[in-house]
C-alpha cells in the first residue's frame, strides 16, 4: 500500500513512454525487458543500485523514496538506509548494451553514472580547504573549491551531501579573504546557508566583493551574485539591514531589474528587492527614486504569472513609501495596470493589485490626489472588478480593502465614464 501511494503522489524523475522506431513510416513500439525496469518508476533504469534484499532500483527513484521518509525496502519491507545502495554494474552494462543494440530504433545509450560522493570525502576536502585557508594559500583554496563545485554539479545528491556537511561556512570564509567569481558561483550551489556562513557573507568585505561581481562579472557571475543575496535577505532581517546599507549592492539589484540578463536573474532580483524594501521603508523610497515603479509597471503589463506576482509584490511594498506613491502618480500606466491584474492572473496577484490600489486611493492629507486616483480607478473599471471580487471571495484583508475602495468609488460612479481596463490605447506614459 505504501509503494502504491508513493507512486501516485511523488514526482518521479522518469515517466514511461512508448519507444518508437524512427526507421520506418509507421512507429512500432519497442518492448523494454522487464528486469531493466525500476520497480518504483516502472521505467528504464539509468543508474541501477542493488539493496541488501537483492532487489535493484534506479538510484533516483529509491533516493526519492528515502527522502519521503520511508526507511524500508519498497518490496521486502526490510530496514533500508542510504548507505545500503550499491551500484549494480552488471545490470547497468546490460542495459547499456541493449541501448546500443537498439540504436537504429532511436534508443540513446545511457551514460555511465558517476559514483556519488560520500560525507567522508566531503569532510576531507573541506578540511583541506580550511588548511589552505589557514596558510593563506588563495590559489590552493580556489583549486579545492573548484573541485567541490565540480562534485556538486554532477548530481543533486552530491549537492545535498556537500550542503549538509557545512560546506557553505567553509567556502564563505574563503570568499571573504580570497573573493572571486568562481568561489561565489560555488557558494550559489550550496543553498541554504547556515548562520555562520551568513555571518561571514554580510561582512563589509564580502558585501563589497559580491557587489563588484554583480556589477562587473560575467552573466553567470552576476546571476550567482544575486542568488546569494536573495538567499541572505530571505532568511534574516538583520542581514537585510546590513545589505540595504550597501549602496553598490542596491544599485546592482536595480540594474539587474532594469537591464535583464536572464529570467532567473530578474526573478531573484525582484525577490531580493522585495525583501529589502519590506524590511526598511527607506530602502523602498530609494527603489522608487531609482525609477523602479515605472520599470515594474512596464514589466508586468503582459508578463507571465511568476513575473507578475513578484513584480506586484515589490510594487505594493514600494507604494508603502510616499516617494513610491509620488512616482506612481506620474505614470499613466499605474491604475490601469493594477485594475487589469485584478481577477486576471492569480489570487496572489489579485490581492497585491487591490492592496496597491488601496494604498494609492487612501493617500492621507492630499484630498485632490486621492480624488484623482479614485476617478481614474473608476474610469478603468475598478468598481466592477472589486464588486465581482467580493462575490467570488477573497482573504479577509483583501475583502476589507476592496469594500473600502468600493465605498470611496461609489461617490464617483455618476461622474465618470467607464472604459475597459485592458485598453491602454491613448494612455500617456511617463517615459
Amino acid at each position: 500500500m505504501a509503494l502504491r501511494s508513493f507512486k501516485l503522489s511523488s514526482k518521479l524523475p522518469f515517466r514511461r513512454r512508448p519507444i518508437h522506431s524512427i526507421a520506418g513510416d509507421s512507429p512500432a513500439e519497442l518492448s523494454i525487458p522487464s528486469h531493466f525496469l525500476c520497480p518504483i518508476s516502472i521505467d528504464l533504469m539509468k543508474d541501477p543500485v542493488i539493496l541488501p534484499s537483492g532487489i535493484t532500483f534506479d538510484r533516483s527513484s529509491i533516493e526519492t523514496w528515502l527522502q519521503a521518509g520511508n526507511f524500508t525496502c519498497p518490496v521486502t519491507k526490510n530496514p533500508l538506509f542510504a548507505a545500503d545502495l550499491i551500484p549494480n554494474h552488471t545490470l547497468r552494462r546490460l542495459i547499456q548494451a541493449w541501448c546500443v543494440a537498439n540504436r537504429s530504433l532511436g534508443i540513446e545509450r545511457i551514460p555511465t553514472p558517476k559514483i556519488p560522493i560520500t560525507s567522508l570525502q566531503v569532510s576531507e576536502l573541506l578540511s583541506e580547504i580550511s588548511d589552505a585557508h589557514c596558510r593563506f594559500n588563495g590559489d590552493q583554496c580556489a583549486e579545492l573549491v573548484a573541485k567541490l563545485k565540480m562534485w556538486a554539479s554532477e548530481s543533486d545528491r552530491n549537492r545535498r551531501c556537500i550542503t549538509t556537511n557545512g560546506a557553505a561556512r567553509v567556502v564563505s570564509g574563503v570568499f571573504e579573504d580570497f573573493p572571486s567569481e568562481q568561489v561565489l558561483s560555488a557558494l550559489a550551489g550550496m543553498l541554504p546557508f547556515d548562520k555562520e556562513a551568513r555571518r561571514k557573507l554580510v561582512s563589509d568585505k564580502s558585501l563589497r566583493s559580491i557587489a563588484s561581481v554583480m556589477r562587473n562579472g560575467t552573466l553567470s557571475g552576476r546571476l550567482n551574485a544575486v542568488l546569494v543575496v536573495k538567499e541572505m535577505v530571505s532568511t534574516n532581517n538583520e542581514d537585510c539591514g546590513m545589505i540595504a546599507r550597501n549602496a553598490e549592492l542596491i544599485e546592482g539589484i536595480v540594474k539587474l531589474i532594469k537591464e535583464p540578463i536572464s529570467p532567473q536573474a530578474t526573478k531573484a532580483s525582484l525577490v531580493a528587492a522585495y525583501q529589502l524594501a519590506s524590511a526598511d521603508k527607506r530602502t523602498a523610497s530609494r527603489f522608487a527614486e531609482m525609477g523602479l515603479v515605472s520599470v515594474i509597471l512596464e514589466m508586468i503589463v503582459d508578463s507571465e504569472r511568476s513575473f507578475c506576482e513578484k513584480g506586484l509584490a515589490l510594487l505594493d511594498t514600494i507604494l508603502s513609501a510616499e516617494a513610491g506613491r509620488k512616482m506612481a502618480a506620474g505614470n499613466g500606466l499605474t491604475m490601469p495596470v493594477l485594475v487589469k491584474k485584478m481577477l486576471r492572473v492569480s489570487n496572489v496577484a489579485t490581492e497585491l493589485a487591490v492592496s496597491a490600489a488601496w494604498k494609492l486611493c487612501k493617500r492621507k492629507g492630499n484630498g485632490e490626489g486621492e480624488e484623482n486616483w479614485l476617478k481614474e480607478a473608476g474610469e478603468v473599471g475598478a468598481f466592477q472588478k472589486l464588486l465581482l471580487l467580493l462575490q467570488v471571495g477573497c482573504s479577509d484583508s483583501t475583502k476589507e480593502k476592496a469594500s473600502e475602495l468600493l465605498k470611496m468609488l461609489n461617490g464617483f460612479r455618476g461622474r465618470m465614464e467607464c472604459i475597459e481596463s485592458v485598453d491602454f490605447k491613448g494612455i500617456k506614459r511617463s517615459f
